[in-house]
């Protein structure tokens, strides 16, 4: 296995077994939000693996950040697409999943047994610190290979304030950021810009087949359960809300959570307030797609409202709907759109916008490490509300001194030792279980 070039794929397809043993790596590791989760798949991928370049992993995270639903699980598709087409897809961005849809269905089972999930949380207390390290790594290395003139610099110091400290809309930044490149483009980098390789258009007959095929593969539990349980079950209720939720959830996983925190306590009454908290931990201590919480929704709401069943096979079933439905459709996008976005990656035009995503990324990537910052080392944090600001400032004094520890031991590991990732996860975890056990 080699690459052509510094932009191209390998000679030759990688075998089904190699794609499960990177793919099941990238998975058992896929913790922190998506800013670890993207920062674990560069390492892998890009530096590790040096499977895809660091130019085609650019190109694709910006593809992902476009499209709703979780950019982290849509790059490892994408990913995986590259490697291999739809198999390699398929493998990454299942496998991608998996881990976390295992962990929440055991912990959700606990949850309503035992309603008791401390400590289960307190294995994964050292994970958190330790991806701020690898997060921060990342955030280097693909600042260095992007930030290439001080014009890219300007876009992502005002991606990362418009986005940290204004919340603005993510779609906004980024639509901002490219518009900004194709004015610089088009005014200083006029011809410099060349096409590298020649990539033919997509075929619009395979186009629409694939679009076709997982439309209908998105859509086969609401028939299944309209055609069963009819349209006033509460299954049918969860697919359509969860499926609509996942061509709404622009701005990152928290945005869309608030919604669906709304919805699924207010408007249906799935779970508790207490409850939805209960469920966001959860998410943020277990691999995969912090979205995935929604499948402790889904598995809540049908143990409340069963239907036919018994409530704890419901709340199976929910589990599984709520992740088919919010899922099917990152498959959706990038079988059908990346053929597409690779055909226009050397347009000039394209490329000019491209790179400025590419800044603006770097800003996203580092208000997200910033929250995580906020979350993993301090307690408690104040909100600042006014004169246009909206952002949080942590409480020194609550500043979390063993978490904060870990994080400085990740930090030593991965720029001074240069150690693995699952070096240094190993260690931070270890570290992690000492202290909620023995401290």
């Amino acid at each position: 296995m080699r690459l052509i070039s510094n932009n191209t794929l390998m000679s030759k397809e990688i075998s089904t077994k190699e794609l499960l043993r990177i793919w099941s790596k990238v998975a058992a590791h896929s913790f922190g939000g998506p800013a670890g989760q993207i920062a674990v798949i560069h390492q892998l991928v890009v530096e590790e693996k040096k499977i895809i370049s660091e130019e085609r992993f650019l190109h694709a995270l910006n593809f992902c950040m476009l499209l709703p639903g979780p950019e982290a699980q849509q790059l490892a598709t994408y990913m995986g697409w590259l490697m291999s087409k739809w198999k390699g897809g398929l493998i990454a961005g299942g496998l991608f999943v998996l881990p976390g849809f295992l962990s929440i269905l055991a912990l959700s089972y606990l949850y309503v047994l035992f309603n008791d999930v401390s400590l289960v949380q307190g294995l994964f207390y050292g994970i958190k610190p330790a991806i701020i390290a690898i997060v921060l790594s990342a955030l280097y290395r693909i600042s260095k290979k992007s930030l290439k003139a001080f014009f890219y610099w300007f876009i992502a110091s005002l991606a990362f304030i418009a986005l940290f400290f204004f919340n603005i809309s993510f779609p906004l930044v980024i639509s901002c950021a490219a518009v900004l490149g194709i004015i610089y483009g088009k005014i200083y980098l006029n011809d410099q810009v060349q096409s590298q390789e020649k990539i033919e258009l997509p075929n619009s007959f395979q186009t629409i087949k694939t679009l076709i095929t997982w439309l209908f593969i998105w859509s086969i539990p609401i028939f299944i359960v309209m055609f069963t349980l009819g349209t006033h079950s509460n299954l049918y209720t969860l697919n359509l809300f969860f499926s609509k939720m996942s061509l709404v959830t622009f701005g990152g996983a928290y945005a869309a959570l608030s919604y669906v925190a709304q919805e699924a306590v207010n408007v249906y009454g799935w779970l508790l307030s207490g409850e939805m908290l209960d469920g966001l931990a959860l998410a943020e201590t277990t691999p995969g797609p912090l979205i995935q919480v929604v499948q402790y929704v889904g598995f809540m709401g049908a143990y409340r409202f069963p239907d036919i069943f018994h409530p704890l096979v419901a709340a199976f079933i929910g589990s599984v709907l709520t992740t088919w439905m919010t899922f099917a459709p990152c498959f959706l996008f990038i079988f059908t759109f990346a053929p597409y976005v690779e055909y226009i990656r050397n347009n000039k035009t394209f490329t000019y916008a491209l790179s400025a995503i590419t800044a603006a990324v770097v800003g996203v990537i580092f208000n997200l490490s910033l929250w995580f910052v906020l979350n993993a080392l301090f307690l408690k944090n104040i909100k600042v509300s006014s004169y246009g600001f909206n952002f949080s400032l942590p409480i020194l004094s609550s500043i979390d001194i063993y978490a904060s520890l870990i994080c400085f031991i990740a930090l030593i590991m991965q720029f001074k030792f240069k150690a693995s990732l699952f070096k240094i996860l190993g260690v931070s975890t270890a570290l992690g279980i000492f202290v909620k056990i023995l401290l």
